[in-house]
């Protein structure tokens, strides 16, 4: 066994140091929301952010779920949109990355080229709000947000270089025992792909649940249960608005908990998608490496 210097020994303790005060760094704005969102507005306006609530309120939360039926139904909406948008993109993007890697796919260069200038150049908002609403007639439809975060050129990118790593023997082989394209990729080739999945699952997942802008383009108050991010935003700009009305004029300023109302929502928003991380967290850090490594 080979000793530890004391210089060893040193930089050790200085990285488990260093390490442990980052990753207090990046706790303190959770807590600071968390502790803010249960303290009153009068004592936010005063004294500000506070990490130990002095006035303890749950004026917040009560004003988010006064819409309960409303607000479950969006977490439903939500929920049901991630998993649908996570695994139908997970599919694709996966068997297009597969795909372009394929040494026997003759336009795998063209596409890969399409696939990369299309990720440099956007043709703006109005043509693309005229094809989704006159051509494809996605007003007031879900798929109008899920459609759109079901792939990107970037993920596609990332699981095209993390295929690289795969030894294309291996399809070789199954073409030797006589398998099909599909049998190959389901059963030799999905299987190592777990790190790639479990990243770009959750770049995907993060995205179908913090979404709003595609809803606020498509989605109209005709649909009454709407994804949460963006019935909550609805929610502080209904707050904000009776805050600077006249009617708002005639009630204490502190009755409508505007602040402590947006802290509330983080956490509300937040708080779910926090708790899948840490089961990804092993095949995300070793999906990003690889895919950068072999790109």
């Amino acid at each position: 066994m080979v000793q530890k210097t004391f210089s060893d020994y040193f930089v050790e303790r200085l990285a488990i140091i260093l390490i442990t005060v980052f990753s207090i760094l990046c706790i303190f704005p959770f807590l600071l929301i968390i502790g803010t969102s249960f303290s009153s507005e009068a004592v936010v306006r005063i004294k500000g952010f506070t990490i130990i609530p002095e006035d303890f309120s749950l004026e917040a939360y009560k004003m988010i779920f006064k819409s309960g039926k409303i607000l479950l139904g969006s977490y439903i909406v939500t929920i049901l949109m991630t998993l649908v948008g996570t695994v139908c993109g997970l599919s694709i993007i996966s068997m297009t990355g597969y795909a372009l890697q394929r040494r026997d796919f003759p336009y795998r260069n063209g596409i890969s080229f399409f696939i990369y200038f299309a990720s440099l150049f956007s043709a703006g908002l109005a043509p693309y709000y005229l094809i989704m609403v006159q051509l494809y007639h996605l007003k007031d439809n879900y798929l109008a947000v899920l459609l759109p975060l079901l792939m990107s050129p970037w993920l596609i990118i990332l699981m095209k270089n993390y295929v690289k790593s795969i030894p294309y023997e291996i399809t070789e082989s199954g073409k030797i025992d006589g398998a099909g394209d599909f049998r190959i990729f389901a059963e030799l080739i999905l299987p190592m792909l777990t790190p790639a999945l479990a990243t770009i699952g959750l770049f995907l997942a993060l995205g179908y649940w913090n979404e709003w802008y595609q809803s606020s383009l498509f989605l109209s108050a005709r649909i009454v249960y709407k994804p949460l991010q963006y019935m909550l935003y609805q929610i502080i700009n209904q707050v904000a608005y009776l805050k600077n009305s006249v009617a708002g004029s005639y009630v204490t300023f502190t009755d409508f908990p505007q602040e402590t109302l947006k802290m509330a929502t983080a956490v509300i928003a937040t708080g779910p998608i926090i708790l899948v991380y840490p089961f990804a967290q092993k095949y995300f850090i070793s999906g990003i490496t690889v895919g950068a490594v072999k790109g």
